[in-house]
C-alpha cells in the first residue's frame, strides 16, 4: 500500500513539475520573443514577401497577451497589407522581393495584396518575383512586379480555371447511406451531389459564368502588370505558353530565366551595392514586428472593424467559425464606444446556419440605428454570408469576392437502406400524432417532408425579406436575384447587390464619410481566444489530428476529402443558408 502511495505521489509530482516547467519555458519564450521585437532594419533593406502560411483576413492576436504570435498558424491579411504599406514611406526599405510562395490565401485576398503592393510600386520603389515553380495564383500576384524571373529548370502553371464536383447517388444506394434533401432555389446546388450522378444545366452554368467573371478580372490585370494584350494572355493560357521556362519568357509572362543566386545579383544590382556588400534581406515576420507598431491612421474618433470569417455555426465562434456570441459582442461593444462613429463589417463566409444568420443580422440592424454599418466582402460573401451583409448601409466588394447564392437548404441523413442490409430494424412509440416525427433507421414520411418544405419556404421568405429591405428593391426583384444562383463581385456590383468594388479600405473611408469623420483610427474586432489557449486546445485534441492524419494517409488525400465532404452533410444542423457547392478552383 505504501509502495502504491509512494508511485502515485511520485507521478503526480512529476506531472506537476512538468507542468511548472512547461509554463516557464513559454515565460521564456515569450520574453525572448519580446525582446527581439526591437528588430533593427538596416539601410537599403529589401522586405521578402513570404506567404508560406495560411492567409486569413484577420487572426484578432491581443496585444496585450505575451503569448501573441508564438502558437499562430495563419498570417493575418490586415498585418501584412498594414505591412507593405509602411514599408512604401520607411527610408530603410528600398523595395520587395515575392520569393518562392505557395499561396494559401483566396482569390479577392490575393487581389487585395496585389494592389497593395502596386501601390507600394507608385511609390518609386521596386518589386521583383521569382519562383522554382509558379501555381497560378501565385503568378497572378508575381505579374505585379517590375520584373518576374523563374528557375531555369522550374515550371509554371497557366492554363485558366476550372472547378470539380463531386457526386455520390450511386455511392448513397450502393451503401445504403443517403441525405434526404429539401431545397428552395433553382440554383442552390450545395445537395445536388446527393441527388444526381451529374451536374445539371443550371449549376454548370453558373459556375461556368462564375469562372469566367473571375478569370476575366485576373486576365484584366495581369495584362495590365505585364503589358500583354488580354486577348494574348487568354492565347498563352489556352496554349499552355508557360509550360516550361522557355515558353514563358518567350510568351512574355517572365522575364528571365535564373538560378536564385543570379536573382540576388539582380536585387544587388537593384540596390546599387558594390562588391563586398551586404544585402540585407528583411523576413515579413520580423518586419510585422516594426509595422505592427506604426499607427497610420490616427485619431480620437474611430472606425470599428469587426471581423466575420468562416462558416455560420450555432454558438460562440471563434477565429474560424462565425458565431452569434462573439458577433453580438463586438457589435454591441462597436455601438456602446462613443469614441467608435462608424462601423465596417469585414464578411469572409460561404454561410451555414440560417438561425444564426438572422440573428447576426438583426444585431447589425441595431447598429444601423445608432451608427452607420458599411460591408467588406472578402474571398466569400455567399449565403449566409450575403444574408450577414445584405442590410448594411453600403456593401463593398472585390471583384473577384464569390456572392449572393441567395436561398435555403436542409439534409438529413438517413440509413434505412443500411439498416435493411444489416438486419436492423426500428420500431417507434410515441404519444402524439406527430411524435415521432423522423426516425434515420426508417424512410422520411410525406407529412414530416412536408413540415420541413414549409420551414425551407418560409426561411427563404424571410432571406428575400432581409434582402428586398436592405437593397431597397422589390421582393419579386429579390428572388430574380436569388434561386441560390452565385455572382462574382463584379457582376453584384452590375446586379445591385452590392454598391461598390472596392478593398477593406475603400470601405472604411465610405464608413468615415457616412460618419462625416476626417481623421480616425482604427479598432478591431473581436479578440479571440489568446495563441497559449488555442495551443492548449490543439494539444488536447492532438490525438484526433493524429488519427485524421493516419486515415489520410491510409487512403488518400481525395478520398478523405471526399469523406470529409459527406461527414460535413451530415452534421449540419437545421435549415441552412450556405454556398450552393465546395468551390474547388484550379
Amino acid at each position: 500500500m505504501n509502495f502504491l502511495r509512494n508511485l502515485l505521489a511520485a507521478i503526480i509530482g512529476c506531472l506537476i513539475a512538468f507542468g511548472i516547467m512547461f509554463f516557464m519555458g513559454m515565460v521564456f519564450l515569450s520574453l525572448m520573443a519580446e525582446a527581439g521585437d526591437g528588430i533593427v532594419i538596416k539601410e537599403k533593406s529589401i522586405l521578402e514577401l513570404q506567404l508560406q502560411q495560411p492567409v486569413n483576413d484577420y487572426v484578432g492576436d491581443n496585444e496585450a497577451d505575451p503569448f501573441a504570435g508564438l502558437f499562430g498558424q495563419a498570417l493575418g491579411l490586415d498585418e501584412v497589407l498594414h505591412a507593405i504599406e509602411v514599408a512604401k514611406t520607411d527610408s530603410d526599405i528600398k523595395g520587395i522581393s515575392i520569393n518562392n510562395n505557395f499561396l494559401m490565401a483566396g482569390l479577392a485576398q490575393t487581389q487585395e495584396l496585389r494592389k497593395a503592393l502596386h501601390d507600394f510600386k507608385e511609390s518609386g520603389k521596386f518589386i521583383y518575383s521569382f519562383a522554382d515553380y509558379y501555381l497560378q495564383k501565385d503568378y497572378y500576384l508575381a505579374s505585379v512586379a517590375d520584373s518576374v524571373f523563374l528557375n531555369p529548370v522550374g515550371g509554371m502553371d497557366f492554363k485558366g480555371l476550372s472547378s470539380e464536383v463531386l457526386f455520390y447517388k450511386d455511392l448513397q444506394e450502393k451503401t445504403g447511406v443517403r441525405m434526404e434533401v429539401i431545397r428552395h432555389g433553382k440554383y442552390k446546388s450545395a445537395v445536388e451531389p446527393f441527388l444526381a450522378n451529374e451536374m445539371s444545366d443550371a449549376n454548370r452554368t453558373q459556375i461556368k459564368e462564375l469562372l469566367g467573371s473571375l478569370w476575366g478580372n485576373m486576365v484584366a490585370d495581369i495584362s495590365d502588370g505585364r503589358n500583354i494584350s488580354e486577348a494574348n494572355v487568354n492565347i498563352i493560357a489556352d496554349t499552355l505558353g508557360g509550360r516550361s521556362p522557355k515558353y514563358a519568357k518567350a510568351s512574355g509572362l517572365i522575364d528571365d530565366t535564373l538560378f536564385y543566386d543570379q536573382y540576388e545579383m539582380k536585387l544587388r544590382s537593384a540596390l546599387s551595392l558594390n562588391e563586398g556588400d551586404e544585402m540585407n534581406m528583411v523576413a515579413l515576420g520580423d518586419y510585422l514586428k516594426r509595422s505592427n507598431k506604426k499607427v497610420i491612421q490616427k485619431g480620437d474618433d474611430k472606425i470599428a472593424v469587426v471581423f466575420a470569417q468562416g462558416e455560420i455555426l450555432y454558438g460562440e465562434g471563434g477565429p474560424d467559425v462565425i458565431g452569434q456570441g462573439l458577433m453580438t459582442k463586438a457589435l454591441k461593444k462597436a455601438v456602446d464606444d462613443d469614441k467608435v462613429k462608424a462601423i465596417v463589417l469585414r464578411v469572409d463566409s460561404p454561410g451555414g446556419s440560417a438561425l444564426t444568420s438572422d440573428i447576426i443580422w438583426r444585431e447589425i440592424e441595431l447598429a444601423k440605428e445608432k451608427k452607420p454599418v458599411v460591408v467588406s466582402m472578402g474571398n466569400v460573401a455567399a449565403s449566409g454570408g450575403y444574408y450577414i451583409a445584405a442590410g448594411a448601409d453600403k456593401i463593398f466588394a472585390e471583384p473577384t469576392t464569390i456572392t449572393g447564392s441567395i436561398g435555403v437548404f436542409g439534409t438529413i441523413p438517413n440509413i434505412n437502406g443500411l439498416a435493411k442490409e444489416i438486419g436492423i430494424n426500428a420500431e417507434q412509440v410515441g404519444t402524439n400524432k406527430n411524435s415521432v416525427d423522423y426516425s434515420v433507421f426508417e424512410p422520411m414520411t410525406d407529412n414530416f417532408r412536408k413540415v420541413v418544405q414549409d420551414g425551407i419556404e418560409e426561411i427563404y421568405g424571410t432571406f428575400l425579406d432581409r434582402v428586398a429591405q436592405g437593397r431597397n428593391i422589390t421582393v419579386a426583384q429579390a428572388d430574380s436575384l436569388a434561386q441560390g444562383r452565385v455572382w462574382s463581385g463584379a457582376e453584384a456590383k452590375k446586379l445591385g447587390l452590392v454598391d461598390e468594388l472596392g478593398n477593406l479600405n475603400d470601405a472604411i473611408a465610405a464608413a468615415a464619410e457616412l460618419a462625416e469623420i476626417d481623421t480616425y483610427g482604427i479598432k478591431k474586432y473581436p479578440k479571440y481566444k489568446s495563441g497559449f489557449e488555442r495551443f492548449m486546445e490543439d494539444v488536447n485534441s492532438a490525438k484526433t489530428k493524429i488519427g485524421q492524419n493516419l486515415v489520410k494517409e491510409e487512403i488518400g488525400v481525395r478520398t478523405y476529402d471526399i469523406l470529409k465532404q459527406m461527414k460535413s452533410a451530415m452534421e449540419q444542423e437545421g435549415i441552412q443558408a450556405r454556398m450552393p457547392f465546395v468551390l474547388d478552383i484550379k
